[in-house]
């Protein structure tokens, strides 16, 4: 199993330690920060087990989630998380999440994280095919999704009981291709 250590511009992604547990708890247990995502608000005891659970996954386990910290290099602090899942019966294909916390939005680290995980996933570890799935309401998810050059494939209406209520999802994708036709404009700007 492999150690991931990402790096960009401003950030370093790497994994989740017991002492980003202040900040990582700082926005996991913000009801904002969690609306579209599939866990909900956590407290200081749920967000350290999380962080001891995680501890022991590594990357390359098909069908299980890796939860990765987002640090910015500047500040040495935790920032937001993001999540690779390599595909059950096809390591080939992998699925993606970024949570960024609410103090740090709109500074363009979850674009950054974006075309971070895709460099590595499709130029290191050469994965065929990288799936986002959001919420149908997330309009800043699918902005982002959009703008990386992701395609929406699918839109999936009331598909999953979330938090009390029928919701809606969007599926987003990008074929190794893809990136490869692309990412000179991501990785120059």
């Amino acid at each position: 199993m492999e150690k991931i250590n990402i790096r960009t511009l401003r950030l370093n992604i790497r994994k989740l330690e017991l002492s980003d547990l202040r900040d990582f708890h700082i926005y996991r247990s913000n009801p904002e920060v969690t609306k579209y995502q599939g866990f909900d608000v956590m407290t200081i005891e749920q967000a350290e087990e999380f962080i001891k659970d995680n501890s022991t996954k590594h990357f390359g386990k098909a069908g299980e989630w890796v939860q990765y910290g987002i640090e910015n290099i500047e500040t040495q602090q935790l920032i937001g998380d993001c999540a690779i899942k390599l595909d059950q019966f096809d390591t080939r294909i992998a699925e993606i999440g970024i949570t960024i916390s609410h103090l740090e939005q709109r500074k363009g680290f979850a674009k950054e994280v974006l075309i971070g995980l895709l460099a590595f996933l499709f130029d290191k570890k050469e994965i065929h095919r990288v799936v986002e799935i959001t919420d149908a309401e997330n309009i800043a998810s699918r902005n982002l999704l959009k703008s990386a050059g992701f395609r929406k494939e699918g839109h999936f209406i009331e598909n999953i009981f979330f938090k009390g209520k029928w919701r809606s999802e969007m599926q987003f994708a990008m074929l190794k291709k893809e990136w490869d036709e692309i990412k000179i404009k991501h990785t120059t700007t």
